[in-house]
């Protein structure tokens, strides 16, 4: 069993069943196929559901022959869609939401996860035979999987998904079910050191990284022990978290079941760490303890006491508004369904941020809003927000989101500006404006000849209009499919600047970050010196939209996307052109010699690298 998974049962041991919003009298159903990488379908594969702030039932479905399923019964709210298969992880589009309503149809696609695999030995070279090995993700410090070594001293660690991890082994007392002879011992991290020294592995779905090894220093770790006072009663216990400070924290779970004689942690190294104690209690709410900063040195930390008599996390409420469109412009009259809006919080990533606890920014999740458009973010942790919002209605924007302060009375423009939450703060007046006449673009890339398309290509669609230059909520953008067509919905209308370019470092969630302005004035001016213009009149939807492909800066230099400039561009050229996946197979079919001397090519490339040579730009 995951760890994730262990950390669900735990939470729905303390929380109270929650009911999501209904803002239809008739539920409906969300159906879909589940294949492998080759599209071939999946039986007999658990499918299962979510709503956004929701911790009740989890619908579920098995899928059939086919690799079809049905999820019936489901209100009309946005979930969170997941399958599950021992070794696979489901492959998602990193630029598409796991975002789902009443009536869609999705595809998932289930693909082998990545591997990290190694051995264990002693200093003298000897097997460590069942202790535990565990992966972390990096960053967040949080443990993916966990799997012990055996006789031989080999572990797997298998189901990754793409991310960066670190590998220790040894420690970790009190977070785990089961007792381990090593649990007593400081962890040693790949190849035979500290967190802070230790190496970092990229994984990704499909392959495996080898030799990962671990010269097992075996050295003897401290215990940090103590009690959580003040719970609140009904409740079965609570969750202690020890997470090491630093820009590389890891974070270990104990539990304290209501009554007991406190918690434990063994095998903790020397180092500075915050201590939290949390519970969830039946209004949906977590309740956390101020962290606590202890430092351990050379012995064991006892008595240590944490309070749980504060407040619960913060809170921040409001409401989603409509308006129409007086004129008679657009035909179509869909109105978004206020429960299938959802509402989310982003904290911003400062020094702040980092000061505490990683595991509480995961508390806070998005919530949809209920028939009335009342929302209510909750487990909001101190620190500074902006708002994201997404709906489904094509013909209606996002006009503007605000929020209302009581002293002085003014209303605050929440896109521009970041919200400032205090610990245990109830926020209210918070306001999202969605309007009707939306426009939308759909359309091509059109390339130039022998050109191919670059890697991770996005279009953006910036103001054109002055007025509207410091608007973030005017600037849009969307990722080009690996075919070359764009699609961009819920464009408010006004005149706009199209750019095709890479995508922005840190993805589209930096676009509309508060204090992004020096980004999104770059953006604009490159946008304006493209000079590739479009009026927007409400409710305009442009189909088949050709958008020619400039040239693009890459470090400053500008190319030509010469389609044998790098691995990725010949990568991509033998997906186009062959269709089998084998070099044998490409080589045997009709394009033969052109796909046999790409080969050639290739190989000389990978030479001449191994070699420090230079090719020239026009190779």
């Amino acid at each position: 069993m995951t760890t994730t998974f262990l950390k669900l049962i735990i939470v729905l041991s303390l929380a109270a069943a929650t009911l999501f919003a209904q803002g239809r009298t008739k539920p409906g159903s969300i159906t879909g196929t589940v294949v492998n990488e080759s599209g071939q379908p999946l039986p007999n594969i658990l499918v299962y559901v979510r709503a956004f702030g929701s911790l009740g039932t989890i619908p579920s479905a098995t899928t059939d022959g086919e690799g079809k399923f049905e999820m019936s019964g489901l209100e009309p709210v946005t979930y969170q869609l997941f399958a599950r298969l021992s070794a696979y992880t489901v492959q998602r589009d990193e630029s598409t939401p796991n975002n789902y309503h009443v009536g869609d149809t999705v595809r998932l696609v289930l693909a082998k996860g990545g591997v990290i695999t190694g051995t264990v030995t002693t200093q003298n070279g000897d097997p460590v035979v069942g202790v535990r090995v565990r992966a972390t993700t990096v960053p967040g410090g949080e443990i993916a999987q966990e799997r012990p070594t055996d006789d031989r001293g080999v572990y797997r660690i298998y189901g990754l998904p793409t991310g960066k991890y670190v590998v220790w082994a040894g420690g970790g007392g009190g977070a785990s079910s089961s007792a381990d002879p090593y649990d007593a011992d400081v962890p040693t991290y790949s190849p035979s050191s500290t967190r802070d020294t230790a190496a970092e592995v990229n994984v990704h779905t499909g392959d495996e990284a080898t030799n990962v090894d671990i010269r097992y220093r075996g050295e003897a770790g401290r215990t940090v022990s103590g009690t959580v006072s003040n719970l609140p009663g009904g409740l079965s216990g609570v969750v202690v978290n020890l997470t090491s400070t630093g820009d590389s924290q890891v974070n270990v779970t104990s539990y304290q079941p209501h009554g007991s004689n406190g918690f434990s942690f063994y095998g903790v190294d020397d180092g500075e760490y915050m201590i939290t104690a949390r519970t969830f209690l039946s209004t949906s709410e977590w309740a956390v303890s101020t962290p606590k900063r202890l430092t351990v040195r050379g012995a064991d930390v006892t008595g240590v006491e944490l309070d749980l008599s504060l407040k619960p996390l913060s809170s921040i409420s409001g409401q989603v508004v409509l308006e129409e469109l007086k004129t008679k412009e657009c035909t179509t009259k869909q109105t978004p369904i206020l429960t299938e809006t959802l509402v989310s919080a982003w904290h911003k990533q400062d020094e702040a941020a980092q000061a505490q606890p990683n595991f509480l920014w995961n508390l806070g999740t998005p919530v949809s809003a209920d028939a009335q458009g009342s929302v209510t973010l909750r487990n909001i942790a101190p620190g500074d927000y902006y708002f994201v919002t997404r709906f489904t209605a094509k013909s209606w924007y996002l006009q503007s989101i605000s929020i209302s302060s009581a002293t002085p009375k003014k209303e605050v423009d929440a896109s521009r500006v970041w919200t400032t939450v205090k610990n245990g703060e109830r926020i209210s007046g918070l306001k999202i404006t969605l309007v009707e006449g939306a426009a939308s673009i759909a359309g091509q890339v059109e390339l130039a000849e022998g050109a191919l398309l670059p890697e991770k290509l996005f279009v953006y669609l910036v103001p054109a209009e002055k007025e509207k230059a410091d608007e973030t909520l005017r600037f849009y953008g969307s990722p080009v499919t690996p075919e070359g067509k764009i699609t961009l919905n819920n464009l408010a209308p006004g005149r706009y600047w199209l750019l095709a370019r890479p995508s922005l470092e840190g993805g589209l969630t930096k676009l509309r970050v508060p204090d992004e302005n020096g980004l999104r004035a770059k953006l604009r001016r490159e946008a304006e010196a493209g000079k590739t213009e479009i009026e927007l009149k409400p409710c305009l939807n442009l189909v088949d939209y050709r958008l020619k492909l400039a040239r693009i800066k890459e470090n400053g230099v500008a190319t030509e996307g010469h389609p044998f400039k790098s691995a990725t561009g010949r990568q991509n050229y033998f997906r186009r052109r062959c269709v089998a996946r084998s070099w044998r197979i490409c080589c045997f079919s009709s394009t033969i010699s052109f796909c046999c001397s790409l080969i050639a090519l290739s190989m000389v490339q990978m030479i001449g690298s191994l070699l420090t040579i230079k090719y020239p730009p026009s190779v």
